[in-house]
Formats: structure tokens, C-alpha cells, sequence
């Protein structure tokens, strides 16, 4: 059952039982009110028949000039409830009054009943009557009800009619009402599905209505899209970024692989090669090796990163981190002028080891890309929160384009595609970084060079 229907059908029900009760009051209303004015009447009549002149018990006469006379059924009692007299319209039939009914009328009350005759009801009034104080019996007058169960047949069949009529027509009015208030909502599922369909997650759903529950509605499915759009596309870097890794990677480990196995194959040849050649040919198969090695680090790096492995922070000087670091980076490449600045003496809250891998990706960076006989410069600052070392470099700058995808893992410029390495290392760079509270940020400046940045929280404790 569709919503529209369940809102026609909720409607209808809420106005018919609204019509039955409000009919069902007006007919009880309009019955007593008759039934009072009936009561008015046989009560007008027993006066008027009670105050006319010679009034006997036993020679009943109805009063003249009355236009209701001849509808007006009269009869009379004494006092131990035997009929005395009765008009002529009556018949042989007995106006009734029960003995606890006599009991009632004979010590002051009026009492009011109905009865059946030929299938028409009738009312009865009975009240007593006095004779100089003393009451001498009772008069019992009656009338009717034939016309006026006719007139209540009527309201009461119109009345069903017309809520039968009105259910019938609200029915309808909410059908045409509901599907009008849930168009918005079609449309908008109906959009849903060509976005889905279509895969298109850059299109949107017109909110341009009122701010009101399909206004708003409309605005989170516009926010749903929007975080689907951005995972859509982020999932597509990630492929494109896997695809260049697994290019990279396969000419990183087939350009080692194939040395080691050439190499391997002269050691095996017979007659064997000179001993001076054997090893060079060893100094070659550690040398590959190791780049295997340092490749296969890399990935186990980020693989615990992204497991969330956790590394023990302490107070850490960042000071003689620095030194070993700078020391180590002299002695891959002594050629190369290694500046530092000024270091603060204070200590950051984190890992000592995660830093100093950091720093070294930074430096080795750093060397790469400035040219020979450039120094490269490594400073650091200090405030009363924060501690953090940068490494500057003088090389041809990150262009604009690139800036968003740097610590992307596998991400390499077009520029560094034939140098060595996959690109993992900015990537390691920031997720240990990250692993430690801290944040890594790169500003950038064509034909001036880079500075790269590692920020940590303070340590209030003293340094180990």
C-alpha cells in the first residue's frame, strides 16, 4: 500500500468518524427535543382537560377547539389504578401505568412512557388530579409518535447518506491532496535513481523549494551526494595512484631483481670469473639487495601506520635528534652543506625514533631535489605549546597542481618519474607524523625551493 493511498485512506477514516459522532449527537438532540415538545404538549392538555368546568373521573370530555384533539388519546384512573373512564378514540385499548409507576404519580411526580399500538409508538403523560385538595385519581393523556419517527427516519437516512457522500468525496479531495504534497518527494527519488543510475555523483537535486521537510530532505540527499562524489573521486585517485604504483613498483623490483639474477649468473659460469670481478659482482647483489630491502620497509611502515600501531610518546629534546639526524644525511652525501639553524633547547611529547625517520625522508628529499653545491638548511621553533623543525631546500619548487597530492602514497611528479623510489616517503613522512599528534605542512615557491615543516606538542615533563 502506497503512501498516497494510506494518506486518502487516513483522512477519510479521521472525517467519517468525526461525521458519525457529530450526526450521532445532532440525532439524539433533535430526538429529545421532540420528544420534549410532545412532552409540553400532553402536559398543556392535561391541564386544559383537568380545568374544565365539570371535570369528572368517570364522564371523561375532551375539550373543544383544540386542533389536536382528535390526535390526543385520554384516560382516567382512581386511586387504586383501575381505568375509570377513557375517550372515545382509544378503543378497547388500555393506556399503560405500572403500580410503582401509580406509586410515583399518586405522591407528586410526573412520569413520561412510550407505547406501541398497530406498530406506532405513542407517548403517555400521567398526573394526578385534585378535587377540593384531595386527590381523587389520575388522568393519563397520550399522543402520537408516528410523524415524528417518521421525520427522525428521515435525518437519520439522510444523515447516513450524507457522511457516506462526504467520506466518498474527502476520499477523493485526499487522494488528490496527498499526491500533490508527495510529488517533491517522487521527484526527488525519481532524480535519486538517474543519479544511481547514471553513476553521475557530481549532479543534484533541485532544493530550491521552501526550507520545509522535503526542503530539507532534498538538502541532506545534496549532502549525501556530495560526500559520495568526494569518496567517488578520492576512490579514483587511490586507483590511478595504485596503478602508478604498481607500474613504479614493478620497474623498481625488476630492475634489481634482473641485476641480482645477471649477477648471479656469472658466479655460476664455468670456467668461474676472476676473483676481482666476484666481488664486484657481490658488492653489486648487496647493493640491490638492500634496495629491495629499504622498498619492502617503506610498505611495512605504512601498513602499520594504517593499522594504527602505537608508538610509544615520551619527552624528547629535539636538539641531538637533529645532530644524528643532520650527521647521518653528511654522511650519505659528504659533499653536500648541511645548514643549521639556531636550535631551541626544548623537548616535544613523541616518539624519538618516529621523528628521526621523519627528518631523514625530509633531508633526503631535500638533497635530491637541490642542486650540487646548494646547501640545504635545517631550522627549528619554539612557543609556549608547540615545537617545530623545518627543512629547507633550494631546489625548482612543488608546482600548484602537485601541492594537493604530495603526501599522497605513490604519488611522484612527472618530473621525478625516472629518479629512484616509489614515492612512499612523504607519504611515511606524514603518517608518522600524524600517528603523534602532530601535523606536516609545505610551503613553496617556483625556482626558490620548498620548506617542509613537522609540528609536535611540547612536553611539560623533563627530557630522559
Amino acid at each position: 500500500m502506497s503512501i498516497r493511498l494510506r494518506l486518502a485512506l487516513l483522512f477519510s477514516v479521521i472525517l467519517a468518524l468525526t461525521l458519525v459522532v457529530s450526526g450521532g449527537l445532532l440525532y439524539v438532540s433533535v430526538s429529545q427535543l421532540t420528544i420534549g415538545v410532545h412532552r409540553d404538549t400532553l402536559e398543556e392538555n392535561h391541564q386544559a382537560i383537568t380545568s374544565s368546568r365539570g371535570f369528572e373521573l368517570d364522564k371523561l370530555e375532551m375539550p373543544r377547539g383544540k386542533p389536536s384533539s382528535p390526535e390526543l388519546l385520554a384516560q382516567t384512573r382512581s386511586l387504586d389504578g383501575s381505568v375509570v373512564d377513557a375517550s372515545d378514540n382509544l378503543g378497547e385499548v388500555e393506556l399503560p401505568l405500572s403500580d410503582e409507576q401509580l406509586a410515583k404519580v399518586l405522591d407528586g411526580e410526573e412520569t413520561t412512557q412510550t407505547f406501541t399500538i398497530g406498530g406506532d409508538r405513542f407517548l403517555v403523560y400521567s398526573e394526578r388530579v385534585y378535587e377540593r385538595g384531595q386527590t381523587i385519581g389520575v388522568l393519563q393523556v397520550a399522543r402520537s409518535l408516528a410523524e415524528t419517527d417518521r421525520t427522525m427516519a428521515t435525518l437519520r437516512n439522510s444523515l447516513l447518506v450524507g457522511i457516506v457522500a462526504v467520506t466518498l468525496a474527502a476520499f477523493g479531495l485526499g487522494w488528490v491532496l496527498a499526491g500533490t504534497a508527495l510529488r517533491p518527494i517522487d521527484r526527488i527519488g525519481q532524480a535519486a535513481r538517474r543519479i544511481g543510475d547514471a553513476r553521475d555523483f557530481r549532479r543534484r537535486i533541485d532544493d530550491s523549494g521552501p526550507n520545509d521537510e522535503i526542503g530539507r530532505l532534498a538538502h541532506t540527499i545534496n549532502g549525501m551526494l556530495f560526500e559520495l562524489e568526494a569518496a567517488h573521486n578520492q576512490t579514483e585517485r587511490a586507483l590511478v595512484a595504485q596503478r602508478r604504483f604498481v607500474a613504479d613498483a614493478s620497474h623498481e623490483l625488476r630492475t634489481p631483481l634482473t641485476t641480482i639474477r645477471g649477477n648471479l649468473d656469472l658466479l655460476q659460469r664455468d670456467p668461474p670469473i676472476p676473483p676481482e670481478e666476484q666481488a664486484a659482482v657481490l658488492v653489486d647483489v648487496i647493493s640491490e639487495t638492500e634496495r629491495l630491502i629499504r622498498l619492502a620497509n617503506d610498505l611495512l611502515t605504512l601498513e602499520r601506520a594504517d593499522a594504527a600501531w602505537p608508538l610509544p610518546a615520551e619527552p624528547t629534546p629535539i636538539r641531538p635528534v637533529i645532530d644524528e639526524v643532520v650527521r647521518q644525511a653528511r654522511a650519505l652525501d659528504p659533499d653536500r652543506e648541511i645548514v643549521v639553524d639556531e636550535i631551541p633547547d626544548v623537548s616535544v611529547s613523541a616518539n624519538r625514533d618516529a621523528i628521526k625517520q621523519t627528518l631523514l625522508i625530509l633531508l633526503d628529499n631535500a638533497i635530491k631535489h637541490t642542486p650540487t653545491g646548494t646547501p640545504v638548511a635545517v631550522g627549528a621553533n619554539a612557543n609556549p605549546a608547540e615545537a617545530s623543525v623545518s627543512v629547507r631546500d633550494r631546489g625548482q619548487g612543488i608546482p600548484t597542481e602537485a601541492e594537493q597530492h604530495l603526501f599522497e602514497r605513490f604519488y611522484r611528479g612527472e618530473d621525478q618519474r625516472s629518479g629512484a623510489g616509489v614515492g612512499l616517503g612523504l607519504a611515511i613522512a606524514r603518517a608518522l607524523v600524524e600517528s603523534q599528534r602532530g601535523r606536516i605542512t609545505v610551503e613553496s615557491q617556483p625556482e626558490r625551493g620548498s620548506t617542509f615543516t613537522v609540528t609536535f606538542a611540547r612536553s611539560q615533563a623533563t627530557a630522559p
